[in-house]
């Protein structure tokens, strides 16, 4: 009883212990996922802050880029007088509208920035220049004596001074280019340059800034995740080493004892020493109701195998969950009394009897259920000894065929049924039987299993 105490106790500090780690790794396993979600979204938010630097440097270039356009455009055309340019220029700035596009994305999230207010001055120093570039353009149209009819309302709208009115084609087309040269407009220029500039300075200085601020709260997560990891890791360490000490190592030693018919080491948690005290109280009662059977009454007189009553003991009480049952049948028996007589039929069933009881391990058991049919349990077997079962069955046969004189030779035809499938005891022999009955009509001098 003080024994038996003493390992409750053990095993309930044990539970304890594990319902504490469990416990504990539940909590730590939810604040990981709660930090790493805080990182992914802080990866989330870096990456939207990246991907807004990368739109308002492409915007601000784009809007560059198409304010370039349009002086280039328009300049060759007061220069060649080639109208594809000056259909270019409007292409642009009415139906592409680059500007208009890059300024419109950047608004959305950065409209108080001062990012985007230079890069509206930009925008708004290039729509001060048009005008200068309408003038232009009408000056030339006029000195190459293009139809104004077939340009836009702007061109057709604006107004010429007079004084460069009345001057000669030749110099309304060097005014014209002059006026897209001269410092007023180089200083346009300049002023959309210099505002693009300064946008693209305060991004790099906003991307620093911001950037910096990210790098430390990430590295705050990461340190914590690392922490966190750790400690799971040594509890997970922890779980396995009282798991394997108490529970695994117990159990296969255990196993190791059982298969070998032999009493179970109490050792290891509570509930491992409970059921190996359990299983050696039912091995030892085993042992005992095994002496108890009387030997004539469950035995076959002529073969010494176990007899009917036997096999229905045994097939009663065997765990057949872990067994395979074998149902073995003589060929052809009913011709070899007939024809040599029931002293020879004697012969061939001692001769049966003591191949099949040789062919298989002492723990397993081989019955008589019949005249000419015996039946095998073999313990602590599945459905993976399919192949070891086929040539015990193969060698059987061939000892059976090897006859003489006195003997005649003779084969067996079995089905096998295993356990495993956690079916009745009655479903299990009549699988056994079917697949039996399979060998017969394959041909007998053989073996089938259940499926």
């Amino acid at each position: 009883m003080k024994s038996l105490a003493f390992h409750k106790e053990q095993g309930i500090s044990i539970r304890r212990l594990n319902i504490i780690l469990f416990t504990v790794s539940a909590v730590l396993c939810i604040l990981l996922l709660l930090v790493l979600r805080k990182s992914s979204s802080l990866y989330r938010e870096y990456s939207q802050l990246s991907d807004d630097i990368i739109n308002l440097e492409k915007n601000a270039t784009m809007l560059m880029e198409a304010s370039d356009y349009l002086t280039e455009e328009i300049r060759s055309f007061a220069i060649t007088g080639d109208r594809r340019h000056l259909n270019n220029y409007f292409e642009e700035a009415n139906v592409i509208q680059r500007r208009e596009r890059a300024l419109q994305a950047l608004k959305k999230n950065n409209e108080k920035t001062v990012a985007y207010v230079n890069l509206e001055n930009a925008m708004q120093h290039s729509q001060d220049l048009m005008k200068t570039e309408y003038y232009s353009a009408k000056l030339a149209i006029e000195a190459y004596d293009y139809k104004l009819d077939s340009y836009p309302e702007v061109i057709r709208n604006t107004v010429i001074r007079e004084q460069d009115e009345a001057l000669s084609k030749e110099d309304k087309l060097k005014l014209a280019e002059e006026i897209l040269f001269d410092d007023h407009y180089m200083h346009e220029k300049e002023q959309i340059s210099n505002n693009i500039n300064k946008c693209l300075e305060e991004l790099a200085e906003e991307l620093k800034l911001r950037k910096e601020d990210m790098d430390k709260r990430l590295k705050r997560q990461t340190v914590i995740e690392h922490i966190l990891i750790m400690v799971l890791i040594l509890i997970m360490f922890v779980i396995v080493f009282f798991t394997s000490h108490y529970i695994i190592i117990p159990l296969k030693k255990a196993v190791s004892r059982i298969r070998d018919e032999r009493d179970v080491e109490l050792s290891g948690a509570y509930e491992v020493r409970f059921l190996a005290k359990t299983y050696n109280l039912m091995y030892q009662t085993n042992l005992v109701n095994k002496e108890k059977l009387n030997y004539e009454a469950t035995h076959d007189k002529l073969t010494g195998l176990y007899n009917r009553r036997g096999y229905d003991f045994l097939i009663k009480n065997l765990d057949i969950e872990t067994s395979t049952l074998m149902i073995i049948d003589l060929d052809n028996f009913k011709s070899i009394n007939d024809e040599y007589g029931h002293d020879v039929g004697d012969k061939v069933l001692t001769k049966a009897a003591d191949v099949i009881y040789t062919s298989f391990r002492n723990q397993d058991y081989v019955c008589r259920i019949g005249g000419d049919e015996f039946a095998v349990i073999m313990v602590h077997s599945t459905s993976s000894l399919k192949e070891l079962i086929e040539r015990k069955v193969q060698l059987m046969n061939e000892k059976m065929s090897e006859g003489n004189d006195q003997i005649p030779a003779c084969s067996f035809s079995v089905g096998v049924a295993f356990g495993e499938s956690k079916q009745s005891v009655d479903q299990i022999f009549k699988n056994a039987d079917n697949a039996l009955y399979a060998t017969k009509k394959d041909g007998r001098c053989g073996v089938n299993f259940s499926e």
